[in-house]
This record gives structure tokens, C-alpha cells and sequence, in this order.
């Protein structure tokens, strides 16, 4: 029993300091340094890296499964020196293995993803207001937008850093700690949009966390989805969500590219998809709520 109990809090601990390290950027008046951030996200990093040590066969594979398998397709492929047949059978087995081991990844994130959800703390319309007096729905707005764009590209942008240290953490550890921080940034930034337009979720603290999730999965307002669908395995909803986080996952491995270009295109992929978030559903909960 006791050793289970370790086991779920290994496997959630990762997705609480993402959603602490989400806050934190997302609600910075001014740009966190660069060292500060990196900081923060290795705590995410290392509890990822931990779950995969205690967490049991999915965390162990979503965090160390696909370098094995890529490395193991490499090397199948490298030794293939028979007939043509032979050698594409080997890239295909490689690949075929490095699949399972990123659907393995995906479904470990897409689970701690919906651990992460009802530990964001969402500020509501009125703090919201008190926090930017004198300014319309659209000014907090787009301010939230900006603010939210701008802690996503410092994840990315810290991540990136990390390609050009002398020893990186293991891959895929720190690709899942930059899937975790942008994509509890961007639920935060879905749910405080459609506090400032006066069209929040209802129900508890769990059912407010799915719908966000649903709407930052949909790139749609909360009130398009349908009433009782919940985010369970199987459904069109988790589906859904599934291929957020496999794309996240796919723009997440450009922070790695050699050097600081690995920075500079983490950084300028997460600003534009961030802000291009923010604006599909702000402009969709405008439709229902006339600017003020």
C-alpha cells in the first residue's frame, strides 16, 4: 500500500509543479530571466524524471522509451547490410518501435494533463478587474494573451538553452516538461478569457478544469461543448485531446535543435501558437459577450 501511495505521488508531482510553474509565468508582470525560468522548469523536469523511476511502465516508457527505440531502430538499420528487403525492414521495425514509445509518451502526458487542471489557479472576473483597473474585456484581453505569449516563448526559449549545455537532461524528460508549462499557460490563459467575458464553467473545481481543457483542446468557448461529455479514455474528447498534446510534443522537439537555434525556434513557436490560442477563443467568446 505504501508503496503504491508513493507511486501516485510520484506520477502527479510532475503535473504540480507544471501547473505552479504555469501561474507563476502567466501572471509575471514583467519577463522572467532566462536562468530564473530554467530553474523552475528543471523542477518539473526532475519530478518527470522521477515519476519515470517510480511511476511504473508508463512513465518509464513516456520518459525514456523513445530515445531507446529510435536508438534501437538506428542501430537495426545501421547493421542491415544484406538485400534491400532485409534493410527496410529493419527502418520500419526502428520506426514502428519509436511510434509505440511516442503513443506511450502522449498518453502519459495527456494523463498528467488532466492532473494538472483543477490545480491551476484561475483568477476570477472581478480579481481580474482589480488587477487591471480601468481597462475593457478586450484590453484584459488582450493583455492576458500577451502576457500568456510571452511565458510560453520563455519556456521554449529555456528549454532551447538546455542544447547547448555541455550534458542535457534525458530525453524526453525536459520535452515533457516544456508539453506540461505551455499547456497549463494555455488552459490558465482559456479559462481567465472567459472569466473576463463573463461566461465562466460552471460545476466543481474538476468539472470547471475538463471543460477548460475541452476548450483549450477545441480552440472553442466552453459553451460549444457538448453538455455531459466528459474526458474520459476512449471518448472523441480525449481523442482530442491526445492530438494537442502529440503536436505540442512535435513542436516541443524543435527547442532541441543544436546550438541556441534550438532557443530561438522554441521561443518563436510558442509566442505564435500561444497568442493564436488566445485569439480563436477570445474572438469566439466575443460573439456571445459584446466588448465593453
Amino acid at each position: 500500500m505504501a508503496e503504491s501511495q508513493r507511486e501516485w505521488e510520484a506520477g502527479e508531482a510532475a503535473a504540480r509543479q507544471a501547473a505552479e510553474v504555469a501561474v507563476e509565468l502567466s501572471e509575471a508582470g514583467e519577463p522572467r530571466d532566462r536562468r530564473r525560468v530554467a530553474g523552475a522548469l528543471a523542477k518539473v523536469t526532475g519530478s518527470v524524471s522521477r515519476a519515470a523511476g517510480r511511476g511504473g511502465d508508463a512513465a518509464r516508457r513516456a520518459t525514456h522509451g523513445t530515445t531507446g527505440a529510435a536508438r534501437h531502430g538506428t542501430d537495426i538499420a545501421r547493421r542491415a547490410t544484406g538485400p534491400a528487403r532485409r534493410t527496410t525492414g529493419a527502418v520500419f521495425k526502428g520506426a514502428s518501435a519509436a511510434g509505440r514509445a511516442f503513443s506511450a509518451t502522449v498518453g502519459w502526458l495527456t494523463g498528467q494533463v488532466l492532473v494538472m487542471g483543477p490545480r491551476l489557479k484561475i483568477r476570477d472576473q472581478a480579481t481580474l478587474r482589480a488587477q487591471f483597473p480601468g481597462q475593457g474585456n478586450d484590453e484584459i484581453a488582450e493583455l492576458l494573451i500577451e502576457r500568456a505569449a510571452r511565458a510560453a516563448a520563455a519556456v521554449g526559449g529555456a528549454v532551447g538553452a538546455w542544447s547547448a549545455l555541455p550534458t542535457l537532461p534525458a530525453f524526453p524528460a525536459e520535452i515533457a516538461a516544456e508539453t506540461l508549462a505551455v499547456t497549463g499557460i494555455e488552459i490558465k490563459l482559456v479559462a481567465e478569457l472567459h472569466e473576463v467575458y463573463g461566461l465562466p464553467a460552471t460545476g466543481t473545481a474538476a468539472d470547471r478544469a475538463r471543460a477548460y481543457t475541452a476548450s483549450w483542446a477545441h480552440r472553442r468557448g466552453v459553451y460549444m461543448v457538448p453538455g455531459g461529455l466528459l474526458l474520459v479514455a476512449g471518448s472523441p474528447l480525449a481523442g482530442q485531446v491526445r492530438r494537442r498534446i502529440a503536436a505540442r510534443v512535435r513542436r516541443s522537439t524543435l527547442s532541441l535543435a543544436p546550438l541556441f537555434t534550438g532557443a530561438v525556434a522554441g521561443a518563436m513557436i510558442n509566442r505564435r501558437e500561444t497568442r493564436r490560442l488566445g485569439n480563436q477563443v477570445r474572438d469566439d467568446l466575443r460573439d456571445f459577450h459584446p466588448p465593453s
